[in-house]
This record gives structure tokens, C-alpha cells and sequence, in this order.
């Protein structure tokens, strides 16, 4: 498949802005069985831009500084990106959960998708004794590991309610869990936390979702604005494979990944600061429509 993706996020402040700066997350790293063909970055007004450059784990950040006053900032990325990848499925020769574990405790890698990396808390998913508990039912320490990761990201999908009116991006994962409400990155979250407590690397990743789906296929939750699901390391010969909680399915064609991370706060699209007074509202849109 080949897509052409438009984000387009518009900012627009109750009071003139004197200064404001960014950091942008909003080009796509190369990952297994996507290829990034074109990528384009607009802003309004012209603001200046750093080179884009690697951030601290999968993922690559440019910074955006504007310096005259204004009372709207748009920032719009477009890009082509060729997607090639199967819908994985469990296998019979998958290592268990247990193996996965530790063999993650003994690796040697230090490179930035090192299972070693994705083992431990990180600042906005905290272990939590309940999450892990309930995730635990699912994640017998002899059952495959990724026809485990698929059970737990179907239980969060029929267990917990989508709902955008919840949760707010500073929600911490044992607040939406007792919730039982939230949106694609509480649900991402949640699941990461509940890997995470019996040892197993789960990272974050934010990405996009097909817009229109394909004939006969129901559409995508979560396909109208960035989406978030977890990747699990499934050993060496498996790797990192993906895990949609919100939609109940493995990551194949209709995913495209921007950035991986331990949590939210690493691959977030847009953060950033500005001078001026308070009050602002944020209009976004995301398209991801197949060429051809």
C-alpha cells in the first residue's frame, strides 16, 4: 500500500502570542515494512526550524521557534509512505511468555530498540500491583507470547469503553483502568503497564490509522487523529510486533508508525511552550488516504 498522510494541527490563542517554541515528532522513522518516500513540512506564519535529528529513543524531532507575534500558529506535515507488512499471526513455534522475559533480562543491546530499554516504568506508566494482576490472567508464563499479546489487547478492547470525554493526556494508566473509559492512549498505556509489571518489553507508539478501509472491512477506531498502540518484543527471531488494544487486532497495513517510546511524553507529536496570556483551542485533522 501506498499512503498519502495529511496532519494538520491549528492553534489559535485568545491573545496575541510573542513567542513560541516546539518540538516537532511528526516524521516517520523507517521501521519493518515501511518506507518513507516524501516528506514535507509547512508552518504559518514562517517560523524557523532546526534540522531534524534522532530523539532519545525511536523517533525523530525537529524544533520550531516563532518570534512575531501572532494569534494563530498552523502547522501542517505531509508525506508518502510505502506500507508492506502482513498481519502477523501467533505461531506455533513462538517463544512462551516466560521465555521472552528472560531473555530480555540478559540482553547485551544498548541500541535504541533494546527490549532492554522497554522492561522497567517510565515517568507516565508507573507499575501498578491491579494492572498487572489483571493483565496477569491472560499472560500465563507458558502460553505463546504473541498469541498472549493479542488475548490481552482483545480483553482491554471489550472490557474497557471508548470514550473521549474520560480521560485527558495527563491521565495517569491506574486512573483510566479503574475508569474503565478512555481513548487509544489510555488503553495503549494500561496494556504497556501490565507487560511491563511481569517483565516483558512493551513500548509506545504513535502513528496513524488507514482513514477510509478497505471494501467489506469495518472502519478503524481512533483513524480520525494520531493513534497510539503498544509493540512487543516476541524474542529475537520475532522481534518488535504491534498490538492495537483499541481496535482488538495486530499492526499490519492499515498502521503507519511515527515514533516508539517508552510512553506518550517520548513520541508526542507536538509539545511545546509559548509567552503570552492563557487561553487557546486546538483544531486538528488527520487524512490517510491510499494512492491509487
Amino acid at each position: 500500500m501506498l499512503y498519502q498522510v495529511r496532519h494538520r494541527t491549528l492553534f489559535r490563542y485568545t491573545y496575541p502570542v510573542r513567542f513560541a517554541r516546539c518540538n516537532l515528532r511528526l516524521q516517520p522513522v523507517e521501521w519493518a515494512g515501511q518506507t518513507l518516500e516524501s516528506f514535507d513540512l509547512k508552518l504559518s506564519p514562517t517560523a524557523r526550524i532546526t534540522g531534524t535529528r534522532p530523539i532519545g529513543y525511536l523517533g525523530h524531532v525537529a524544533r520550531m521557534v516563532v518570534e512575531k507575534p501572532s494569534r494563530e500558529l498552523e502547522i501542517e506535515s505531509r508525506f508518502r509512505i510505502r506500507i508492506n507488512r502482513p498481519l502477523p499471526l501467533p505461531l506455533p513455534g513462538d517463544p512462551t511468555v516466560a521465555q521472552v522475559a528472560a531473555a530480555a533480562r540478559v540482553t547485551l543491546d544498548i541500541g535504541v530498540e533494546s527490549p532492554a530499554n522497554y522492561i522497567y516504568p517510565s515517568p507516565s506508566i508507573p507499575l501498578s500491583t491491579a494492572i498487572t494482576a489483571w493483565c496477569s490472567e491472560l499472560l500465563d508464563p507458558d502460553r505463546g507470547i504473541v498469541e498472549a499479546g493479542l488475548a490481552l489487547a482483545t480483553r482491554i478492547h471489550d472490557r474497557f469503553t471508548y470514550d473521549g470525554s474520560a480521560t485527558t493526556v495527563d491521565t495517569s494508566p491506574i486512573e483510566a483502568f479503574e475508569k474503565r473509559h478512555g481513548v487509544c492512549q489510555d488503553f495503549a498505556q494500561i496494556m504497556i503497564a501490565g507487560l511491563r509489571g511481569i517483565g516483558v518489553p512493551a513500548g509506545y507508539v504513535s502513528g496513524y490509522l488507514r482513514t477510509i478501509p478497505p471494501p467489506g472491512k469495518t472502519r478503524l477506531v481512533g483513524a480520525d487523529a494520531t493513534h497510539a498502540w503498544v509493540v512487543i518484543w516476541c524474542g529475537e527471531e520475532r522481534g518488535w510486533l504491534g498490538f492495537d488494544p483499541t481496535n482488538a487486532c495486530m499492526v499490519g497495513s492499515d498502521h503507519i508508525v511515527t515514533a516508539m517510546g517508552r510512553d506518550y511524553a517520548d513520541v508526542a507529536p507536538i509539545v511545546g511552550v509559548f509567552t503570552g496570556q492563557e487561553g487557546q483551542k486546538i483544531e486538528v485533522a488527520v487524512d490517510v488516504e491510499p494512492v491509487g
